[in-house]
């Protein structure tokens, strides 16, 4: 197989000792050398690393979430909304690495007729955006709301006597699964509700991209970006909290009793001896609902804990901003410097064009992006943040149940099983208890799950290559373009990659020039949010990605390097925001430059140097 091509899906390697590791996701997740015109198909398409939501291998059960998005940004493309190119997002899995691939309408010719289609269902959600979006934020209080209620209770020996006098005719073995379905139906029903605005926010986005491109040729991405930054949206909310939080302290004299100690319980104790730090605990646990229901990771993976599952997090963070207070420095995002250059570039791009017909399109394309950013950025708390805070919780309390019973060891042991295997082990536990005998499950489930936990270290060890398949001739699909960083530039500098063998002698990145402006510095390379602490003032932050828990870093950094991502990805926006360089999508960047090393960052140009 050449280096300047991309693996054939089939011909992956089974990584020894992982033999039979398909049995732990979907069957139709597969690769299927064994079926012809499947084969066929797969063979001839291009299949890149979603690495953008998937940094590490998803355990089987964390599938859940893009076992959800497969259909519902899929489902809104094609018989929802009829987009007019695309009908979705194809998905397959290798060694726990998830890989997509987009859809096109093969036939251009058949794309004109889904325009008119696509104009009057888009269109009602354009003229109505901000009525349905309210009614969609009440959607999802209402949804968070039947989730929290689930109570998986343990199940009783003898049924309690209400059973009989109320004449119920259930038992707690049918609730138990009922709950169980209830739980997994309210996280597909989540993510449904998740792409009812999406694919229309960031369409709407990139036809104003298209239209910037097509009337000012040498227009970057990040400038168009620029026009519509400013807003303020409720991601900044937790931020914001802590901020507020931390002026609260200096306010009330009781910063000294928080940065004290590195421990919420300690600090707690310390202030309730004084009314001001009684104060301040009650500012502290009002901001806790919802606002702390913020992931420390994406909120894609079980691993990455809430600041309410470890409130030390949140505290480490507001004490970065009260030693900033302390030393007389702002700790506000500069908001209104931000709008005012937005307005600026949004101005002097709208005075170059010829025609007031221009000037009208422009117009409205301009606004109906900005009207519709606000929900790109803040479905993020509501869905991959609250909600899935809470949903981890539950899980982990149906864990519990199925230890008792014996069918796990341990209660993180769940995440090895996919939703569809925990359903019929649930099963099998009820009928065992129903019955009064061992669980089959008590026999085969530990065994079983002991070599999955095997699989997945091997996977993590596992180099998954950027892309399979077959490269297209040109990427167009602005989805892939704008949020992932697939580009024909970026397909380049993977098959590069490939050629180099070993990437750790890389001394140039390129990536998506994402917020303007050159600095040079030392890296600081953090992998969890958890790692924020240990960047000193002025360094540039190097990640394989950002999320909102990472804001308190930008207080500190002077520049943002990262692996994935496109110049709609967190760490694009919140550079631009502060207005400090960044290059996303670099690929390999965190894993080859080292804390310490002098690089320059161009932001402009979207390259990367080690110096």
């Amino acid at each position: 197989m050449s280096k300047s091509k991309f693996p054939n899906p089939h011909e992956v390697e089974t990584i020894p000792g992982t033999e039979g590791w398909e049995r732990m996701y979907p069957a139709h997740y597969r690769f299927t050398p064994e079926h012809k015109e499947r084969a066929e198909y797969e063979k001839n398409t291009f299949w890149f690393n979603d690495a953008l939501h998937y940094p590490v291998p998803l355990y089987p059960f964390d599938l859940i979430w893009d076992e959800c998005w497969y259909l519902a940004l899929s489902q809104y493309c094609s018989s929802y909304f009829c987009f007019p190119p695309i009908n979705g997002i194809d998905h397959r899995i290798v060694n726990g690495n998830v890989y997509i691939s987009e859809n096109p309408i093969k036939n251009p010719e058949d794309i004109p007729a889904r325009v008119p289609e696509f104009e009057a269902r888009a269109g009602y959600y354009f003229e109505n955006w901000n009525e349905l979006e309210q009614k969609w934020v009440k959607k999802m209080e209402e949804i968070i709301g039947e989730l929290e209620s689930i109570d998986f209770g343990s199940l009783p020996v003898l049924e309690d006597m209400s059973v009989i006098n109320n004449a119920r005719g259930t038992s707690s073995g049918y609730d138990l699964l009922k709950k169980y379905d209830t739980l997994i139906d309210l996280g597909v029903r989540c993510w449904q509700y998740h792409f009812e605005f999406l694919n229309l926010g960031y369409g709407a986005y990139v036809t104003f991209v298209d239209f910037c491109n097509k009337a000012f040729p040498d227009i970057t991405l990040q400038t168009i970006s620029q026009m519509i930054g400013g807003v303020d949206v409720i991601m900044y909310r937790p931020d914001e909290e802590l901020k507020k939080l931390a002026k609260l302290s200096i306010d009330l004299k009781v910063d000294g009793e928080i940065t004290g100690s590195d421990n919420i319980d300690t600090v707690i104790s310390r202030l309730e001896k004084s009314e001001n730090g009684k104060k301040w605990i009650e500012a502290w646990n009002d901001a806790k609902q919802p606002w702390f229901n913020i992931s420390t990771g994406t909120g894609w993976y079980h691993s990455d804990p809430s600041w309410n599952d470890d409130l030390n997090i949140p505290l480490d963070s507001m004490r970065i901003y009260i030693d900033k207070l302390q030393k007389g420095e702002s700790i506000d995002r500069p908001l209104e410097k931000v709008q005012a250059e937005s307005e600026r570039i949004t101005a002097e791009y709208r005075g170059l064009l010829q025609t007031d017909e221009d000037k009208k399109t422009f117009d409205e394309l301009h606004g109906l992006s900005k009207k519709v950013f606000p929900y790109v950025e803040n479905h993020l708390f509501y869905v991959e943040h609250w909600f899935h805070s809470v949903f981890w919780n539950k899980m982990r309390d149906v864990a519990s149940i199925m230890k008792d019973a014996g069918i796990l060891n341990e209660i993180e042991d769940i995440w090895l099983m996919n939703r569809h295997e925990i359903k019929q082990a649930l099963w099998d536990l009820v009928c065992a208890w129903a019955t009064v005998v061992e669980p089959y499950g008590a026999y085969h489930w530990p065994e079983e799950l002991k070599w999955r936990k095997g699989v997945m270290e091997k996977f993590k060890e596992w180099k998954a290559p950027e892309a399979l398949g077959t490269p297209p001739e040109v990427v167009q699909n602005p989805f892939m373009i704008v949020l992932w960083g697939v580009t024909n530039e970026s397909i380049s500098n993977w098959l590069k990659l490939r050629e180099m063998g070993d990437p750790g002698k890389m001394k140039e990145f390129i990536g998506f020039a994402a917020s303007a402006g050159i600095v040079e510095g030392v890296a600081r390379v953090c992998k969890t949010v958890r790692e924020i602490n240990t960047i000193k003032e002025g360094e540039i932050l190097v990640s394989p990605t950002t999320s909102p828990s990472w804001a308190p870093a930008f207080q500190k950094i002077k520049a943002c390097v990262t692996d994935v991502g496109g110049i709609m990805s967190h760490a694009a926006i919140v550079c631009r925001e502060y207005g400090m360089p960044a290059v996303v999508g670099t690929g390999q960047a965190s894993k080859v430059i080292k804390s310490g090393t002098k690089i320059r960052v161009n932001g402009d140009t979207g390259i990367v140097e080690i110096i």
